[in-house]
Order: structure tokens, then sequence, then C-alpha cells
């Protein structure tokens, strides 16, 4: 068992690490009401990892890192210049069609490659389970940096996502962050599981909580509890981690909406009928003639 520990530490403090800055980014998604950015700037990144191994014909990870790096930032910098064309055209559909277009490049890369059918597949899930201490420090280092200058300039991210401003600077600076969030979370952990860390523990922190604070908290919270269980569920059926993570975090996503959904329905029938029964065993009194 400590032998078991020993060998996913490393994989389960990463997994802690992405949902920390990904529950945080996810409900400046939800605000901005453009969900699937983060879905299409880890094809993108995986498309740079692709177009890496393509052209060096080597797996070389400095390599590939640059090659994912500068396509989210080119991203970056077309979401934030497009964004002024919103009411012409939706960002939503901008993002569907970047998400297609590096999708079917991806598919037209990696079939020129030998194994390429083994390389979409760490591309959607990632080998988190082989991640080294290494990765991690530098995974926690950059996102620590990241954390900060949100913080520091956290007034002016939430103005622009909650529409009270425009600003193409702070705008740029955003996605610009988030694309080397993105950039080194789909290298360690792949498309689907970077997307189910930053969009589910936020939908619910949203769902559950009203101010940006105990939101925030409620993501943590949970993201980290959904990813431990799946780490467990992983060694106890041997199941793919990264696959793991995904199931885990969109089934009880399902779980508990529809547990809420049918605790309200509960608890507004039980309320109908003990109001009702009140009004029946309230006397009436008639007016004297």
């Amino acid at each position: 068992m400590s032998q078991m520990l020993q060998f996913l530490a490393p994989a389960i403090v990463l997994s802690i690490l992405l949902v920390g800055i990904h529950a945080y980014l996810g409900l400046h998604v939800l605000k901005r009401d453009v969900i699937f950015v983060d879905i299409s700037l880890s094809q993108i990144s995986a498309l740079g990892s692709a177009v890496s191994l393509w052209v060096t014909q080597s797996e070389n990870s400095s390599s590939a890192f640059f090659f994912s790096l500068l396509l989210c930032l080119l991203v970056s910098l077309g979401l934030s210049l497009f964004r002024k064309f919103e009411k012409q055209i939706s960002q939503e559909a901008i993002i569907g069609i970047t998400y297609a277009f590096a999708s079917g490049v991806l598919i037209l890369v990696m079939a020129q490659l030998p194994h390429g059918d083994e390389h979409i597949k760490t591309a959607l899930i990632g080998n988190i389970l082989f991640v080294s201490w290494g990765s991690v420090f530098e995974t926690a280092l950059v996102y620590s940096a990241i954390g900060v200058i949100h913080y520091l300039f956290r007034r002016q991210f939430w103005a622009i996502s909650n529409g009270e401003r425009s600003s193409f600077a702070w705008d740029f600076l955003f996605y610009f962050l988030f694309g080397v969030v993105i950039t080194f979370s789909t290298h360690h952990a792949g498309v689907l599981v970077v997307f189910s860390i930053l969009v589910v523990p936020a939908a619910l922190g949203c769902r559950f909580a009203k101010s940006i604070r105990s939101r925030l908290l409620f993501s943590w919270v949970f993201g980290v509890l959904a990813v431990l269980f799946s780490f467990y569920l992983s060694t106890r059926f041997d199941w793919p981690a990264g696959a793991g993570i995904v199931a885990t975090l969109t089934t009880s996503f399902f779980i508990i909406l529809i547990g809420r959904l049918l605790y309200e329905r509960v608890f507004n029938v039980s309320r109908a009928i003990s109001l009702l029964a009140q009004n029946h065993s309230t006397p009436k009194i008639r007016p004297r003639l």
C-alpha cells in the first residue's frame, strides 16, 4: 500500500494543483460564457505537440512544449482580437470552429506518424500517472506565478469577465495566462481531463454558492475530493487514471444535480402539503350579520 501511494504521490499532487488553478479559471470562463475555450485551447496544445513530433521525429518534451505554447498564444491573441466582433460573430462559434480545426489537423498529423492512435489517446486523457516530481514542481511554480498575477489584478480581470468594462490589453493578458496554464495542463493530463477539471467544479460552485469566494471554496473542496476518489477507484479497479478522473467528475456532477433537483421537488411538495393542511385546520370565522 505504501509503495502504491509513493508511486501515485506525484500524480495526486499534480491533480490537486490542476484543481487549484482550473477551478478559479473555470469561474471566469463561465462568467464570460466561453465554456469551450478550454477544450479548444487544449486541443490546440495537443496539436502543437503532434506538430513537434512530426517535425522533429522525436518525443522531445521541450520542443513539444514550445510548439504547444506558441500555438496557444496565437489563438489567445486571436480570441482577444475577435472579441470586438462579438455582436456580429459569437465568440463561442469562433471557439467551436477553432476546436474543429485543431481536431481535424491533429488527426491528419497523427495519421502520418507511427503509433498515431496511441498518441491521440495520450492527447485526450494524458499520462498523468507517469509525471515526475520535477514536472510537478515546475508546474507548481508556473501556476503560483499566474495565481499571484490574477490576485494582484483581480479587479481588472473580474471587471472584464463580468462585462463591466472592455479592454483588449486585459483581455489578452487573461487569455495569454490561460494559454500558458492550458499548455502545462494538457501536456501532463490531456484534453478531456483538463476540460473536466475546469468546468465541472466551477459549474457546481456557481449552482450552490453565490459569492466568488464561496464558489471558489466549494469548487476546490469538491474538485479535490472527486480527484482523490477517482485515484482510489483507479487503483481499486485498475482503471486508466485520466479516464477515471473524467468519469468521476462528470458522474458526480450529474448525481449531485439530480439529487438536488429531487430534494427541491420533495421539499416543495411537502411544503405545499403542509400549507394546505394548515389552511384546512384553521377555523373560518363567519362575519356577524
